[in-house]
Formats: C-alpha cells, sequence, structure tokens
C-alpha cells in the first residue's frame, strides 16, 4: 500500500489540476501562454469583426443609463401624419414649405435647418401647369406665366432666413455644383512653415446630391446628412467629409456654423487623425475619424413640434427664438425613422437634435486613444491570472475566479460610462476571457484523462503487484501455521491439557509458539514474540524458532539457561536488521509437574489454581531478549505445578492491546480475565476461548496493532500435597 501510495504521488499529484499547490504540467502554460498572446493581438487590432460585438456593448450602456435632457436647443418641427392629414399629401407645393419657413423665421430662431432634399421640378409649381393650360385656355396660361414659379418663392423664403440645406454624398459623380463653408486644417503635429494634409483619414465621396440650383443657391448653409450605420442603428455622425478634395461639413455643424455667424470652419487635426470641428471660439471633439458618438436620449416632445402648430400659429411665442430649428418630414411611415442604441426608432431631424443637444450640455461620447491599450492590458493581466489559477484551482472556484473577473470588466466598462461617457469595451475581452478559460478547462480536462488513464495503468499494475504480493503473502501464512504444532499431536497424553492460539495483526506474524516431546516424561515449550510484526517478523520467528529447535534437540538434557545462551548465540550469528525476540521457554516433567524455565525478555508466565482463584507469576530466570546482549549468561529457573493448575503465556500483544479509547489491557486484564474462568473453564480450550472472546470484547472498535498469541497449559496429574515454587 505504501509502495502504490508513493507511485502515485510521484505520477500522478504533479501534474494533477484542480488540486491546490500542484505543479501544473509546462505545456499547458506554454499553450495557454501562446493562446492569450494572440487574443490579446486581436483585443489591440480591433478587427472589423469585432464591431457587432463592441457595439452591441455600448448600446447596452446606453440602454442601462439613457441620457437624461439637460437642455433643448434645438427643436424638431415635424411634417407629421396629423399635419399631412390637414395640410394636404407629400410631397407639398413648396409656396407650402416657405409658408412654414416664414412662420418659423418670424419668431427670430438662430438657425433653420431643412432635412428635406429637393432635387427635382415642384410638379405643382405654374410653370409646370403652363403646358397643359395652353391647350386648355391661353388666358390662363398667360396668367401663369406671370406668377413666380414654386422654387423661387421657397428661395425668397430660404434667402430672408439663417437657413441650412441638406445634402447627401454619393459613390459617383452627380455634376451638381458643391456650396460649403471654407474649410482650414490646424495639425498640431506638423512642423511650423511644414505643408499641411489635404484632409486626415475621414469619410469620402465622389460628389453629393443637392436640392435644385435655385433653391441651393438661396440658403446660408449646406451640410451633408449621409451617415454610416452599423448594423442599421445610427450611433455616430460623420462631421466633417471629404467629397472629391474638398472637406464638408456635416448638416448639424454647419447649423452652427450659420448660427454664430462664422465664416468658415477649422478641421483640428494631429497627422492623419481628426480631433475636432472648431468653429470660431467654440468646438465640437471628433473621433480619429472626424466622427462623433451621440450620446441618446428617450424620445421626448419637449423638442418636438408639430408643423401644423407652427402653421396655424398654435405655438407660443417666442417658442423658437435663439433656437437651432430643424424641418423633417416623419408623416410618411417609417420611410425616415431610424434605429437607434435604446431600440427605438427615431426620425432624422430628432437624431440631429439629440446630437445637437450633446453637443451644447458635452455629453458627446468618447473612446480615447488610451482606452484600447487599456483593454489590451487589462486582458493580458486577467488572462495570465485565468492561466496560473485554473489548472491549480477546483473547477467551481476557478469558474467563479473567471465570473469574477467578467464582473470585473463590466464593472470597470459601466462605471466610465457613468461618470465620463468614456466607452470601455468590456465585451470582447469578455468573450476572450471566456474564451480562454474554456480552452483552459479543454487542456486540463485533457490532462487530468490523461492522468487518469495514467493511474488506472498504475492501479492495475499495483493490483497485479498486489496480487502476486497477497499470494506470497497467503503462502507464507500457511508455511508459519503450518511450522507451528498441533495440539492434536498431545491429546493423547491423559496428563497435559493444550491450547493454542496465534493471531497475527497481519497477514503473518512474528509470534510463536512450539511444543514437543523430549522423551516420554518431559515436554518442552516455547513462545516467543520478535520485535515488529509482518513479513520481516515472520521470517525471523521462522529462523528463530528452528535455531531454538536445533539448539535443544542437539543437548536435551542440557539445562534450560544454558540451552537459552546458546540459541542467543546461534540466532544473533545472522542477524543484520539487528532483530531480537523475546522467548520463554520451559520443560515441563510430565510426572512430577516440575517447570524448569529460562525467560528471555517475555512476559511473565501466569499460574492459576484449581479452584481458579489465586494467581502467582514465574518472575525468576529472566534475562534479555534473545539478540540484545552478545554472549549473555542466561540462567533458568524452576517451579512446581500443583494438579489442575493453569498455566498461561501470552505475548505483550495481549498485554499491550489497547480499546477504542486508549485504555490498555495489561496485566490487570489478563488476572481478571483469568479470574473469570473459576472451575467453569474445565479444558484448557475453554479457557482459551474465554480469554480470547474478553479481550477481543476490550478491544472492539480498536485496530489491532501487534500479533498476540496465548497458551495454556493445565497439568493434569494427581499429586498430594500442596505445590511448591523451586528455584535452580
Amino acid at each position: 500500500m505504501t509502495e502504490w501510495k508513493s507511485s502515485y504521488e510521484r505520477v500522478v499529484m504533479p501534474a494533477a489540476a484542480g488540486t491546490p499547490g500542484t505543479q501544473v504540467p509546462r505545456h499547458i502554460h506554454l499553450v495557454a501562454a501562446a493562446v492569450l498572446v494572440a487574443l490579446t493581438a486581436l483585443v489591440w487590432i480591433e478587427p472589423r469583426w469585432h464591431v457587432p460585438l463592441q457595439s452591441a456593448w455600448f448600446d447596452a450602456y446606453q440602454t442601462l443609463a439613457p441620457r437624461q435632457i439637460a437642455s433643448t436647443p434645438a427643436i424638431a418641427v415635424e411634417i407629421d401624419d396629423r399635419t399631412l392629414a390637414a395640410l394636404g399629401r407629400w410631397p407639398w407645393p413648396r409656396t407650402q414649405l416657405a409658408e412654414l419657413i416664414d412662420a418659423i423665421a418670424r419668431q427670430r430662431p438662430a438657425v433653420i435647418g431643412i432635412d428635406i432634399m429637393m432635387p427635382e421640378a415642384d410638379p405643382l409649381s405654374p410653370e409646370r401647369l403652363m403646358d397643359r393650360a395652353r391647350s386648355l385656355s391661353p388666358a390662363l396660361a398667360s396668367e401663369l406665366a406671370a406668377l413666380p414659379t414654386n422654387d423661387s418663392d421657397l428661395a425668397r423664403a430660404l434667402a430672408a432666413a439663417p437657413t441650412v440645406l441638406a445634402m447627401a454624398g454619393t459613390e459617383e459623380r452627380t455634376g451638381q455644383a458643391l456650396r460649403v463653408a471654407p474649410f482650414s486644417i490646424a495639425d498640431s503635429g506638423a512642423r511650423p512653415g511644414a505643408q499641411l494634409p489635404a484632409a486626415p483619414g475621414l469619410a469620402r465621396y465622389a460628389d453629393v446630391l443637392t436640392s435644385r440650383d435655385e433653391i441651393d443657391r438661396a440658403a446660408h448653409g449646406h451640410g451633408l446628412i449621409s451617415v454610416d450605420s452599423s448594423g442599421g442603428v445610427i450611433r455616430s455622425i460623420r462631421l466633417v467629409s471629404d467629397v472629391h478634395g474638398t472637406l464638408v461639413p456635416a448638416f448639424a455643424i454647419d447649423m452652427l456654423r450659420v448660427a454664430a455667424a462664422a465664416p468658415r470652419l477649422r478641421l483640428l487635426a494631429a497627422g492623419d487623425t481628426a480631433q475636432g470641428i472648431a468653429i470660431g471660439d467654440f468646438s465640437v471633439p471628433t473621433e480619429a475619424d472626424g466622427s462623433a458618438r451621440v450620446y441618446y436620449s428617450q424620445r421626448s416632445p419637449v423638442r418636438i413640434v408639430s408643423a401644423l402648430d407652427v402653421m396655424d400659429g398654435s405655438v407660443a411665442p417666442g417658442s423658437f427664438e435663439g433656437k437651432l430649428v430643424l424641418i423633417g418630414v416623419t408623416g410618411l411611415g417609417l420611410i425616415e425613422y431610424q434605429n437607434t442604441p435604446l431600440g427605438e426608432r427615431m426620425p432624422g431631424v430628432e437624431i440631429h437634435a439629440q446630437f445637437l443637444e450633446n453637443v451644447f450640455d458635452h455629453t458627446l461620447l468618447r473612446r480615447p486613444a488610451w482606452v484600447r491599450p487599456l483593454e489590451a492590458l487589462l486582458f493580458l493581466a486577467l488572462g495570465a491570472l485565468l492561466i496560473h489559477a485554473t489548472p491549480r484551482w477546483k473547477p467551481r472556484n476557478a469558474a467563479l475566479l473567471a465570473v469574477a473577473c467578467l464582473a470585473l470588466l463590466a464593472g470597470l466598462g459601466y462605471l466610465l460610462f457613468r461618470t465620463e461617457r468614456i466607452l470601455f469595451d468590456a465585451a470582447v475581452p469578455g468573450a476572450g476571457l471566456a474564451f480562454l478559460f474554456a480552452f483552459l478547462l479543454v487542456l486540463t480536462l485533457a490532462e487530468s484523462t490523461r492522468q487518469r488513464r495514467s493511474l488506472e495503468r498504475l492501479v492495475q499494475e499495483q493490483r497485479e503487484r498486489s496480487a502476486r504480493i497477497s499470494g506470497e503473502l497467503e503462502a507464507a501464512q500457511r508455511v508459519q501455521a503450518a511450522t507451528l504444532p498441533p495440539v492434536e499431536a498431545l491429546r493423547d497424553d491423559a496428563r497435559i491439557d493444550l491450547a493454542t492460539i496465534m493471531v497475527p495483526a497481519r497477514e503473518v506474524g512474528g509470534d510463536l509458539y512450539d511444543f514437543f516431546r523430549l522423551d516420554v516424561r518431559r515436554l518442552f515449550i516455547l513462545v516467543g514474540d520478535v520485535a515488529g510484526k509482518g513479513l520481516t517478523a515472520s521470517i525471523f520467528m521462522a529462523v528463530s524458532k528452528a535455531l531454538y529447535k536445533s539448539a535443544m534437540l542437539r543437548d536435551p538434557d542440557a539445562d534450560i539457561g544454558a540451552i537459552m545462551s546458546a540459541a542467543n548465540a546461534e540466532i544473533s550469528r545472522d542477524n543484520p536488521e539487528m532483530l531480537f525476540v523475546t522467548v520463554f521457554a520451559g520443560i515441563l516433567d510430565l510426572e512430577s509437574g516440575t517447570l524448569d524455565y529460562c525467560n528471555a525478555g517475555h512476559e511473565n508466565p501466569y499460574l492459576l489454581d484449581r479452584e481458579g482463584i489465586a494467581i502467582r507469576r514465574l518472575e525468576e530466570g529472566g534475562g534479555p531478549p534473545l539478540c540484545a546482549v552478545d554472549g549473555f549468561d542466561y540462567r533458568g529457573a524452576r517451579a512446581r505445578m500443583a494438579p489442575g493448575e493453569l498455566l498461561c503465556i501470552v505475548t505483550d500483544g495481549v498485554t499491550e492491546a489497547h480499546s477504542a479509547s486508549g485504555a490498555m489491557y495489561g496485566d490487570q486484564g489478563v488476572r481478571a480475565s483469568l479470574v473469570k474462568l473459576g472451575r467453569g473453564a474445565t479444558t484448557a480450550a475453554a479457557a482459551m476461548v474465554s480469554l480470547r472472546a474478553d479481550l477481543t470484547a476490550f478491544t472492539k472498535g480498536a485496530e489491532q496493532v501487534d500479533d498476540y498469541t496465548l497458551f495454556l497449559l493445565r497439568w493434569n496429574t494427581a499429586r498430594t500435597g500442596n505445590p511448591r515454587r523451586e528455584s535452580t
């Protein structure tokens, strides 16, 4: 068992996963580290296929904590379903749109942005009706020719108010005039006197689609309404784009310029990285590509006015004064509605209004350049922690650690969003950590499987070895039992009644006993106990017994003390393990009951009288155990047994037996057990059964730690007079 345990600890334990304090196989760390480095590189470079997961995570921030409206610098005038139902379907005559602009202008807004493109002629304009009117009524055609066109009426309204028209970027050339405010680039990284780049890394279009030329040139400003929707969701607005080499502002940016009466715009850049748009002394920060991330609030009526209320005068005076007013069509179903991160669809004019609120309240979302390195470093640190802990910890604890790492990333991201409006991506690093943890589990599971198979092979080998050892021990047990003489050999002699038993603590033991007739009158008895137990003790026991018997048979008439000295010399001669053996040896005269004995360090035997009352011990004739002192001169002693007296010889496995509570059986236990026999134990065998039962009851629940032997001999020859003890 010890060998099996040491083999298991040597082969299996160093590589066992999930066990605290164990050494993890090196290949797990190397492979996991390589995966961690690769994943860290992916977190750092942000490939395009990260965008959907990252965008969904940023949307979750806004869903959990939408922006609270602090001010309403922009008002969206919507040509909604109610307006169209009252004033007619879309498209309106452009004279009617001019009336709406005039009505708004009377309240002196800072700027009016028309988020409507009109690239085609007005089908309701008088000149479009003239061709049909000529065939019907020349007079009517003449009157129509005298009327101003609808486009000219709208152009008049646009020119009279601070207005901005929308235009869209195209991938092909349109040949339309591009009317935009002049742009300059302020590069913070350029050397004095160096030539500035034409434009940093901005969105590029081949041309633009504008309204009809008469309308377009009447407006005071023009801006792009083209946006890039990621997955159909408007998350950001490009504040400046490159149209065939010309910098063009976004629709809302040019509204700010016109409102501020600024003649030009400045692009703040550092090399090919945009940093912001400056309008006079006012600036709007941007991402590196010139875009700005909108922080959305829920839809609110405080920023929305129906065009019908403006046209019929229901709007309170001063509602538009100093405001940024946007006009857009929302009453054509969902055509003008866009998806937002909040999961709520909004019309384009409201999205522009929300962006302008962000600008005025300084609530635009940000993703500074240092965020991505921070994400990569945190991922690297947490991944290294998982690599260190997962193979060593129990799976449950490792899973809790992985969850804690994910919670740390999510908590840090939400904290930065709420406090600084910084977009920290916890989704991609979190997904990487989850993958790394799963990969580590697979590695540790594979290693555990390999170790389990190794353990199974080891167990099988140990079972085979144990089977061989068990067979050998069983054979040794049979051999040992065969060397012990059977009591049946003396049953035909009525002078004595003998019972013996040897109970090893293991398969074989180190206790010994022997008896044989020296002649018809004398019986030799021997009881011994080898120091230790198990196979080694049993082998030494067999050798000791054989050598002692040989010494006895060589000189059967010798003194018992001389025999003990001779046996000590024989057994000590070949004893490399330095073992020793306690021995009690005696020669019983079966006619007279005289017992000549010698005790070499053994437990003193007990003599119980025939009445089962008086107990005496044979204490003379002592000496050290055999092999303890070389050349020791042992001296024997003599005692006389009375008829019916019981000789009880035990080994220290009896007297040193312990109960489950730790109490020792001891001399008192043996005496008490012998007294219990009384006159009822008529035979030595019955006495042995009673004594063994008492010992077994005492040690119940406790492990047997040593071999024990019981040797009981009753002398039955009748003799007159009281027994007396003699010594030599």
